[in-house]
């Protein structure tokens, strides 16, 4: 069984706090009723959001303010 580490996904997130904000966004959405971006059965659903991570399914886009 392979086992996910943080150090995976901060290769795809290279900010910590920025990680831990986007899989418990990604955690929500998946409770919600979204369905997985990887095929990870029986696991919960944070590990899910991690190995989706991991596998570069995630894309952060960022807010951008318009001037005015």
């Amino acid at each position: 069984m392979a086992r996910i580490t943080i150090e995976d996904c901060l290769k795809k997130i290279p900010n910590r706090f920025l990680l831990v904000n986007v899989v418990a966004k990604r955690v929500r959405q998946i409770r919600e009723g979204s369905e997985y971006l990887v095929s990870s059965p029986k696991n919960e659903d944070i590990v899910v959001s991690l190995r989706e991570c991991a596998a570069g399914k995630i894309v952060i886009k960022e807010n951008q303010k318009e001037e005015e």
